[in-house]
């Protein structure tokens, strides 16, 4: 498995190279629809899989905020609040449904987009990314543990057919592990839709004309 093992080091490299946008990387001044994707463009480059790959685009701008994902702009321009709402929604994105993120971060937005007292959205995005490289450092040895599994798979293989499979091995090994906490993060979601909805429904009623 010589390919494998030399796949498994540029993984390694790769994941140790990737990094969060620091709060301090994040302008405190109001900006532009272009300069929001230049900014993300800029700073979330690594994670692209394809050079082509657009990271955030105007015609996702619009439709995060068409879908009550993000507030509207003021005067055209977004905020360092906005900013924190796009990042979440970028890693978000790639294992939610827009549903799914729309019932997670409404919350969030509602009580702490322009907060002006007790948290605020960069309090909470710096309390959560600061954890990133104890999860970043956890995440490798999980994945080291699934290599060396699937290195003990289709021992009576030789050659490029044991190469094959325990390369599958390795790659179905990772995708149950995602499998078994994207049910979890939906269960989660559901149960957080559940309670806003029981929530609303206690919330008394506005009088209305047929209230007299």
């Amino acid at each position: 498995m010589k390919r494998n093992e030399e796949l498994f080091r540029l993984l390694t490299e790769r994941l140790s190279g990737l990094d969060y946008i620091h709060p301090e990387e994040i302008p405190g001044i109001d900006l532009y629809m272009d300069q929001v994707t230049t900014f993300m463009e800029q700073h979330l480059e690594h994670s692209k899989r394809y050079p082509e790959d657009k990271v955030l685009t105007k015609t996702m701008i619009n439709n995060y905020a068409k879908n009550n994902l993000l507030p509207p702009p003021v005067k055209k321009k977004y905020s360092r609040e906005h900013l924190l709402m796009l990042i979440f929604i970028y890693y978000y994105k790639n294992l939610l449904s827009i549903s799914d993120i729309q019932t997670l971060m409404k919350p969030v937005s509602d009580r702490y987009f322009h907060a002006s007292a007790g948290l605020s959205l960069t309090d909470i995005y710096e309390e959560l990314f600061s954890m990133e490289r104890t999860q970043l450092s956890r995440f490798e040895e999980d994945i080291r543990w699934c290599f060396e599994t699937a290195l003990k798979t289709f021992a009576d293989t030789k050659g490029e057919e044991q190469e094959l499979l325990q390369r599958f091995a390795f790659i179905s090994l990772l995708g149950f592990d995602v499998y078994m906490k994207k049910q979890v993060i939906e269960l989660l979601i559901d149960d957080l839709a559940n309670e806003t909805k029981n929530a609303n429904e206690k919330k008394p009623r506005r009088p209305g004309r047929e209230d007299g």
